[in-house]
């Protein structure tokens, strides 16, 4: 037979069990929001991520693009120096001698360089 003792003990376990699935419930309801804000965050790190990378790919494209031009520029310098012009025979050492003061006949030196003009490049 049942005792009545038997029967309060199996209420005070009931209750136990019915409090501590209520606290899990809510701790998994706790969880899940937390889960759904960071998913929320992820998705939005991955948005910027990827328009970095894209920035990253139109960063890159405009450095090619820019020395491109500077080859180009270069080429095309090249090839006016190449030709007979005045400015064939102005090599770097022409250039550094022509910026040399010269010394006149009283023995003081000519602050201006030979050709009467700075030439720096």
């Amino acid at each position: 037979m049942i005792t009545l003792e038997q029967v309060r003990l199996l209420e005070s376990k009931v209750t136990r069990i019915i409090d501590h699935v209520k606290k899990v419930t809510e701790e998994n309801t706790a969880l899940k929001e937390k889960l759904n804000s960071y998913q929320k965050r992820i998705d939005e790190l991955e948005v910027m991520f990827q328009r970095f990378k894209e920035d990253q790919s139109k960063i890159a494209e405009g450095f090619h693009s820019v020395l491109n031009q500077l080859n180009q520029l270069e080429d095309a310098s090249e090839s006016l120096l190449s030709e007979d012009s005045p400015l064939s025979d102005e090599t770097p050492a022409n250039v550094i001698s022509n910026l040399k003061p010269e010394v006149s006949e009283d023995g003081e030196k000519n602050p201006e360089p030979a050709g009467g003009e700075l030439d720096i490049f």
